[in-house]
Order: structure tokens, then sequence, then C-alpha cells
């Protein structure tokens, strides 16, 4: 009898065929193509000055100018691209740590146990009470949303990979190389890990959307992004204060942030279900 197996990457990639996938991954490179293109869409830049403040959305300025007269589109695409640098670099590290942290425990059991704790701890602190943790210790700014964001996503990663360790540590093949004498590093990395890649990646899409909730409640208190470098959440931090004036100071950047989170939970949901038929 021939055993046909799947190759992950072929499921990943049929997934994100699917409408729901294909839905999503459309919407986040069409953001990301527009981030990209910032400094061709808005070449005087996101800090070029104009006449008008707090004017109305008009063709270009299609969000409308803040209260010094600059672009909010042009801010915003800026933004949407300190966005996704942030979370784009932010989760793959919290996924790689926090995946080793949950696997750690094959090395040592005393050390897994104290792990767990450790991130149960974390798990404790709210997103924003953590952030405004991290803010106060390091200073608030780029760095300070991407240790936030780290550090918030390890439980989640964590508790996946324990989990794969559980479930595969007693398998027939994984004591058959402990008996040959095989380390015990190399067994997790060749035996344990490739079983926990699956809901790993399915939580960093996951993760992605918490970071970009992170980022905009963490500017919106004043501690993320500082001026006047831009991010969506700043923007939303200011206008809020000139809404009844400019209302599109508000809505055009919170619908781009609305828009990327909705299209990262279409790719999670996709890969969800390729991963959990």
């Amino acid at each position: 009898m021939t055993v046909l197996t799947t190759r992950p990457g072929s499921r990943y990639a049929a997934a994100l065929r699917t409408p729901r996938g294909l839905a999503g991954l459309l919407l986040v490179g069409g953001l990301a193509l527009l981030a990209l293109l910032a400094p061709v869409l808005a070449p005087g830049g996101y800090d070029a000055q104009g006449g008008a403040a707090l004017a109305p959305a008009s063709w270009p300025a299609l969000f409308g100018t803040d209260e010094l007269g600059r672009d909010v589109l042009a801010r915003a695409l800026y933004g949407l691209r300190t966005d996704l640098t942030l979370v784009g670099l932010a989760v793959p590290v919290s996924a790689a740590l926090g995946t080793l942290l949950g696997l750690a425990g094959f090395l040592s059991r005393g050390l897994g146990t104290l792990i767990q704790r450790c991130l149960d701890v974390i798990l404790g602190f709210p997103s924003l009470i953590l952030g405004i943790c991290v803010a106060l210790v390091v200073g608030a700014g780029w760095w300070a949303l991407f240790i936030a964001i780290v550090i918030y996503g390890l439980p989640a990663f964590g508790r996946l990979a324990r989990a794969s360790l559980l479930s595969q540590a007693q398998r027939e093949y994984v004591l058959a190389a402990e008996i040959m004498g095989v380390p015990r590093p190399t067994i997790m990395l060749r035996h344990i890990l490739p079983h926990a890649l699956d809901p790993v990646i399915v939580q960093v899409a996951v993760g992605m959307v918490s970071g970009v909730f992170l980022e905009s409640s963490l500017s919106i208190v004043g501690l993320g992004i500082q001026p006047p470098e831009p991010s969506l959440g700043a923007l939303l931090n200011t206008g809020m204060r000139f809404m009844t004036a400019q209302q599109c100071y508000v809505l055009g950047p919170a619908l781009l942030l609305l828009l990327l989170a909705f299209g990262l939970t279409l790719i999670s949901d996709a890969l969800n279900e390729a991963v959990h038929p």
C-alpha cells in the first residue's frame, strides 16, 4: 500500500488559493503594495506641510489634511508601512522564541515547567498593560512596541509548542531515537519541531492581527510611535482631538487599520482550515 503525504508548503499554498485565503492575500498584499509605494504616491514625504489646515477630503488629499496642513492620506500610507514593518519583524521573532521555549521541556522537565509558569505570568497581563510596562522601562517608541509584541506573543507560541511536545514525546520514533543515542536537541529539532509548525504558522497570522491592535492601542495612549513619525495608531491618537472639525482624519487611518486586520484574519482562518480540516 502506498501512503500519500502532503507537503506543508503545498497545503498552505492551497489554503491561500481558497476564496477566503485569496481575498485575505489580495487585501494584505494590496495594502503592503500601497505602503511600499508610499514615497512614489506621496513624493513630498509624510511631514510636508500645505496651506490649508484641517481641510476636508478632496483630490488628491482623499483623507483631507491635519492640523498642520499635512496630507493625512500620505501620513496614513507611511503609517501603514510602519505597522507592517513592525508586525512583520516582531511576530516571527516571537514565534521563534516562543516555540523554542515551549520545546525546552524536552531537554529538561524542570526547565520546561519553569518556562510554562513564566509564560502563565505573561498571559495574566492584558496587552495594553504589558505594553505600558515595557514602554516605562525602555521608553516610548518603535522599540517599545517591538518588545511588547514579542513578549505578548510568547505564551501563545510556547503553549502550542508545548502541546506538540507532549503529544510527540512518547511516540515510538522518538523513543527509538533516544534508545539509539541520538542527542536530545537533535531529536527536538528533527522529530518534534516539524509537528509544531502547523499550529505555529496559523498563530503567526493571528499574532499579526494582535500586533496591529497592540500598536494602535499603545500609540493612542501616546506610548507608541512618537511624532512626527506616523503610524496608524498615532494618527488615530491625534485625529480624535479634531474629530468634529475633520472626520476623515480619524476615519481614513481607521479604515486602513480595519482592512489590514480583516485581511490578516482571513489568511489565518484559511490556514487554520488547511491545518485542521
